[in-house]
């Protein structure tokens, strides 16, 4: 859905392979689905967000997950994540948070430029998924 709309989408199926491919490119975002194998996303989004401590970037990452409580979302914030999908959505929420986290990001710090241009709405995705059952 995210190609046909122009996107770049990366997948990976589990969290350890999401963090190899955040290490080797720079994404615009990463949604991030909480429930994977071998790594999950909360211990994914950490080892991403150490990392940043390191050298200083920051890469939103969106939580998509089926938990919906408030609860859940608060511990998306507390690990460190951007935003928020709650699992199943519709494609305009998804896109609406892209929106959304872009802003608050713009809004943090006016001075963000890539190669001297305001970056346009997360063109490079990185998609955590779970592998095809």
């Amino acid at each position: 859905m995210l190609k046909k709309r122009g996107h770049l989408v990366t997948t990976a199926n589990d969290g350890y392979e999401g963090l190899n491919a955040a290490s080797r490119e720079d994404f615009d975002v990463v949604l991030m689905d909480v429930q994977m194998p071998v790594m999950n996303g909360w211990e994914a989004s950490a080892a991403i967000r150490a990392r940043e401590q390191e050298s200083g970037t920051h890469v939103p990452i969106i939580a998509m997950t089926a938990h919906a409580l408030q609860e859940d979302i608060d511990r998306c914030r507390v690990m460190g994540m951007d935003g928020y999908v709650s699992k199943p959505f519709q494609m305009e929420t998804l896109l609406e948070e892209l929106r959304r986290v872009q802003k608050k990001l713009v809004a943090k710090d006016s001075a963000v430029r890539k190669n001297g241009v305001i970056p346009t709405p997360a063109q490079l995705l990185l998609q955590f998924t779970h592998p095809p059952i």
